[in-house]
């Protein structure tokens, strides 16, 4: 339990912060399972538009610091080969 004046503030920003993150991770997953979408319904013009609306959103996360710059490389970098790879 916080008992300093400071642990308490930290603990309060805390939990405002968490619930930020959160909604935006949210955010950030619903954008991929958009393009996910797409690739399983084949349609190349609808995954490649999703794929450029997730991109930045993607990247907002990394400068927030919700993903590690790593990771959303290779989520874009696996996505685009598969929305590439559609016939």
């Amino acid at each position: 339990m916080a008992n300093s004046p400071q642990s308490k503030k930290r603990a309060r920003q805390m939990v405002r912060r968490t619930s930020v993150n959160k909604a935006r991770r949210s955010r950030i997953r619903t954008f991929l399972r958009s393009v996910e979408e797409a690739i399983a319904s084949g349609d190349k013009e609808k995954a490649s538009a999703a794929l450029q609306a997730a991109q930045p959103e993607l990247m907002r996360g990394v400068s927030k610091g919700i993903v590690h710059k790593n990771t959303a490389s290779r989520k874009m970098s696996r996505l685009a080969a598969r929305v590439k790879a559609i016939a």
